[in-house]
Parts: C-alpha cells; sequence; structure tokens
C-alpha cells in the first residue's frame, strides 16, 4: 500500500514537471497585443476633426473593359444595344464584389485609340472619361433610336489584390469602382494578428509607372492619405511583423524539444509505474 502511493506521488511529480514545461514553451511563442489597436496616433478629445482624401473618380483606361446596360420605354428596341446577362455578383462589405474576379467578364474593351464598337453608334470615345461622362454622351446618341433611354456604365477591369498577413488574402473585383484601403482589409477579413500594421504597403501603376506608399494604420492620418482611395489594379501587401517570424523559428526550434521531452517524459512514467 506504502510502495503504491510512493509511485503515485513519483507519477503525479513527472505529470505536474511535463504540464509545467509544455506551459512555459506556449507562453514563450504569444504574441504580445501591444500595437495591434488601428487609429492610435491622434488627438485624444471625444469628437476629433479629420482631413478626409478627396474621393477618387477613376478614369477609363486603355485595356478596361466596360459593361454598358441601355433600357428605354421599349425594352425590344432597348435589346439590341445590350450585351448577354452579366454574370451572377454577390454583395459583401457595402461592396458589390465578383465571386469570381478572374472569371470572363462580358464587356467592350478599350482599344489602343481609347475607343470602343458600340453597336448602331460605332465608335465612341472613352479614354479618360469617367463612366459617369460615357453613360451620358451614349444617352444623348440613342435618342434617335429610343425613347427616353437610360444608361449605365460600369468598369468590370477594376480589380484589386490584398496580400500578406490578412485573414483571406485575394484578388477583388470593385463594381461600384470606389474601395478604400479599409474596405479592402475588410473584404480580406482583416489583418491577422502577425500583420504590421504600422507598415502596410500600397504598390500602384499609373502611366506605366510603379509607386510605392507606405500606410501607418495605427494613425489616424491614414484618412487623409493620397492613398486612402485605392485604384484599378492597385496592390496591398501587408508585411509580416517580428513575431510572425519568431512564432515560425519557434515552431521550428521548439517542435523537435517538445517530442523529445514527450517521449522522455513518457519513458520515466512507464518506468515508474512498473516499480
Amino acid at each position: 500500500m506504502f510502495a503504491r502511493s510512493v509511485r503515485q506521488d513519483r507519477v503525479a511529480i513527472v505529470k505536474n514537471v511535463a504540464s509545467l514545461f509544455v506551459l512555459a514553451l506556449l507562453l514563450s511563442s504569444c504574441v504580445s497585443s501591444k500595437n495591434l489597436a488601428l487609429f492610435q496616433d491622434g488627438p485624444n478629445t471625444t469628437i476629433d476633426s479629420l482631413s478626409i482624401a478627396k474621393q477618387y473618380t477613376p478614369t477609363i483606361q486603355v485595356g478596361d473593359v466596360l459593361n454598358i446596360s441601355v433600357t428605354s420605354l421599349n425594352p425590344e428596341a432597348s435589346a439590341v444595344f445590350n450585351l448577354p446577362e452579366n454574370m451572377s455578383m454577390v454583395q459583401g462589405q457595402g461592396l458589390m464584389a465578383s465571386a469570381n474576379p478572374l472569371a470572363y467578364q462580358p464587356g467592350y474593351v478599350v482599344s489602343k485609340d481609347g475607343t470602343i464598337e458600340f453597336p448602331m453608334l460605332g465608335k465612341i470615345n472613352v479614354l479618360g472619361q469617367a463612366s459617369s461622362q460615357i453613360a451620358t454622351t451614349i444617352k444623348e446618341k440613342l435618342k434617335v433610336y429610343l425613347k427616353e433611354p437610360s444608361v449605365n456604365v460600369r468598369n468590370v477591369n477594376f480589380r484589386i489584390s490584398v496580400l500578406g498577413e490578412v485573414n483571406h488574402p485575394s484578388l477583388f473585383l470593385i463594381n461600384n469602382e470606389q474601395v478604400t484601403i479599409l474596405q479592402a482589409l475588410s473584404m480580406a477579413n482583416d489583418l491577422t494578428i502577425f500583420g504590421k500594421r504600422e507598415n502596410v504597403l500600397v504598390i500602384r501603376e499609373e502611366n506605366g509607372k510603379k509607386t510605392f506608399a507606405r500606410i501607418d494604420l495605427t494613425k489616424r492620418d491614414v484618412f487623409s492619405s493620397p492613398y486612402y482611395y485605392l485604384h484599378p489594379n492597385d496592390v496591398v501587401y501587408v508585411e509580416p511583423n517580428q513575431a510572425r517570424a519568431a512564432s515560425t523559428d519557434n515552431t521550428y526550434r521548439v517542435a523537435p524539444i517538445v517530442i523529445s521531452a514527450a517521449s522522455a517524459v513518457l519513458v520515466l512514467v512507464s518506468v515508474l509505474v512498473r516499480r
């Protein structure tokens, strides 16, 4: 009876030591919550007055694809000016986003001379114009053929990429042609705890040149940044912080130690139980 009690005490001690060892390893790899909050730096008043970046109005460029829908009092006559039904869309985060941004998008491709070929109307210059301007131009031209025409123009080539330390990195199609960096990160299901919030990279290509901008999401002046509103084909990259590198290193470094320690504990327990 006494021997059994001693043996049980030994087993309990070994188990407690093993548990403390594993707990210490887990705690050593924990990520600090410091600096995870956004928009920290700014006035400490109840209501802050911040200047917001001027709303971006995209203009049509060579290679863009325009989806143009026409309606009027005569649906049969309007059908002549419409392409086949567009792909299905799903709504999320207050924006219209395509279920598959890489899928074929029916529309009129803007040629190298900045024009599209529209039924009955021939070539229409669209280069450098906003979608609303193009809609107005086509509407005026269609009045010759339709009674009270209505025209909607949408650039289906407005895509952005969100990469790096986010929960859902992907390519997104923005159907309303307006998206902020915060909305883009929301569509990617926010940053992970390993994302470097003070150094988010935005890569932009315009006029054949790439620009690289750094955005600090911990500061409130992000709302006045010229990169607050994203442009077509912008790439948002969230860099990993030091905790990510440390956790990766710890995984490869600690895993063999944990396995070896667990094996040693099991052997020790087995030996003690047999005595």
